[in-house]
C-alpha cells in the first residue's frame, strides 16, 4: 500500500541479521491484524460489489453521485488485490517472493487507487455544491454523459500521477548480502539518494490535505445554504427537495470524514519520514507499528462506504433489501417508491 509497509519508510537496516527479518512483529501482533485485514477484505469485497450491482440493477439508483460512488467501489475492490502481498510482508518480511513487477504493480494501483479515490469524492462533493446551490444551472450542467466522461478523466488523471511511484520502487538487496535471501519490495536506493522519494512523499502528502481542505470549505458553504433556505421552502416538492439534499450531504459528509480519519496516520508518518531522514534504528522501530496501524486503516477505508451508505441512506437499504430478499422486498419497494420520484438534483436521484 504505497510507501507505508514494513521498510517502505526505512534506509538502512544494519542492525537486523538476516535471520531477524522473518517478520518485523511479534507473533500476538500478527494473528489479530491478520485476521482483522481478511475480515475487511471479506467485508470490502462483498459490499463493494453488492453496492456496483445495485446501482447498476435499479433505475431508480441510476444517478450521477451513484455513478461517482459505483467508480469508488471499484477503485476499493482493486485496492484489495495489494492485500495478500500486504500480509506476506508483514509475516515474512525478506525474501520478497512475487516478484520485481508484481512490488511495482501493487505500489503503483493502491497509490493510484487512492488518488482516484481522493478526485471522486472531490467531484461528488463539488456535484453537490452545484446542486444545491444553482440547482437550475445544474439540471443543464450535470448530466450522467458528462459525468460518465469525468469519471474517465478522474481515472486517467489519477494513473498519470501516480506514475512516478513505478521508477521509486522495486526488489532490491543490501549489498554484502546474498540476493536470494534479502530481497525487499522497497524504494530504490537510487530514488533516495537523488531526493525523487522525498519530493513524491510531499507530493502524495499535497495530494491528500489540499483537497480536505477544499471540502471542508466546500461543505461549509453547502451547510450555510441549506441553513438559509429551510426558512423560505414552500410545498411538498420543495420540502422534499430540502430534506433529500440534507440527507446525501450529510451521507457524504460522513464518507469523506472517514476517509480522511483513516488516512491521516498514513500522511502523518509520511510526513515524520520526510522529515526525520532514513537509517535511524529507533525512528525505524517506532515507523513499522505506525505503518501496521496505517495499512489497517488503509483497508478499513476500502470496506466502509457500503456499511456508510447502508447505515445513512434508507434507498439504499430498500434496493439492498429488493435484490437479496425479493418477494420481501417487492411490497416495500412499491409503498416507497413515490417518495423516490423527483429527478435531478433531490437525493432520491442521488442516493
Amino acid at each position: 500500500m504505497g510507501f507505508n509497509v514494513s521498510a517502505a519508510n526505512t534506509g538502512s537496516h544494519s542492525n537486523y541479521t538476516t535471520e531477524d527479518m522473518d517478520s518485523l512483529f511479534h507473533i500476538y501482533v500478527l494473528v489479530p491484524v491478520t485476521i482483522l485485514c481478511i475480515s475487511l477484505f471479506l467485508l470490502g469485497i462483498t459490499g463493494n460489489l453488492l453496492t456496483i450491482i445495485v446501482f447498476k440493477r435499479y433505475r431508480d439508483m441510476r444517478s450521477t453521485v451513484n455513478m461517482y460512488l459505483s467508480s469508488m467501489a471499484v477503485s476499493d475492490i482493486l485496492i484489495f488485490l495489494g492485500l495478500p502481498s500486504d500480509l506476506y510482508r508483514i509475516w515474512k518480511y525478506k525474501p520478497y517472493a512475487f516478484g520485481n513487477f508484481v512490488c511495482k504493480f501493487l505500489v503503483y494501483l493502491s497509490e493510484s487507487c487512492t488518488y482516484c479515490t481522493i478526485l471522486h469524492i472531490t467531484m461528488v462533493s463539488i456535484e453537490r455544491y452545484i446542486a444545491i446551490c444553482f440547482p437550475l444551472k445544474a439540471k443543464i450542467i450535470i448530466t450522467k454523459r458528462r459525468v460518465k466522461i469525468v469519471i474517465i478523466l478522474l481515472w486517467i488523471f489519477a494513473l498519470l500521477t501516480a506514475s512516478p511511484i513505478l521508477f521509486l520502487f522495486g526488489v532490491e538487496h543490501p549489498p554484502g548480502f546474498q540476493p536470494e535471501e534479502t530481497k525487499e519490495c522497497k524504494y530504490t536506493e537510487q530514488s533516495a539518494q537523488n531526493g525523487l522519494l522525498h519530493v513524491m512523499t510531499w507530493v502524495s502528502t499535497i495530494y491528500f490535505f489540499l483537497p480536505m481542505f477544499f471540502l471542508t470549505f466546500l461543505y461549509g458553504l453547502i451547510c450555510r445554504k441549506l441553513w438559509q433556505t429551510r426558512h423560505w421552502a414552500r410545498g411538498p416538492a420543495t420540502a422534499n427537495r430540502g430534506k433529500y439534499n440534507k440527507a446525501t450531504v450529510k451521507m457524504l459528509a460522513v464518507v469523506v470524514v472517514c476517509f480522511m480519519l483513516c488516512w491521516l496516520p498514513f500522511h502523518i508518518g509520511r510526513i515524520l519520514f520526510a522529515l526525520a531522514g532514513v537509517g535511524e534504528y529507533v525512528f525505524f522501530e517506532v515507523t513499522q507499528y505506525f505503518n501496521l496501524l496505517s495499512m489497517v486503516l488503509f483497508y478499513l477505508s476500502a470496506s466502509i462506504n457500503p456499511m456508510l451508505y447502508n447505515i445513512m441512506s434508507e434507498k439504499y437499504r430498500s434496493a439492498m433489501r429488493r435484490m437479496l430478499y425479493p418477494k420481501q422486498g417487492l411490497q416495500s419497494g412499491r409503498t416507497r417508491s413515490y417518495r423516490f420520484s423527483l429527478e435531478g438534483t433531490e437525493l432520491s436521484s442521488g442516493m
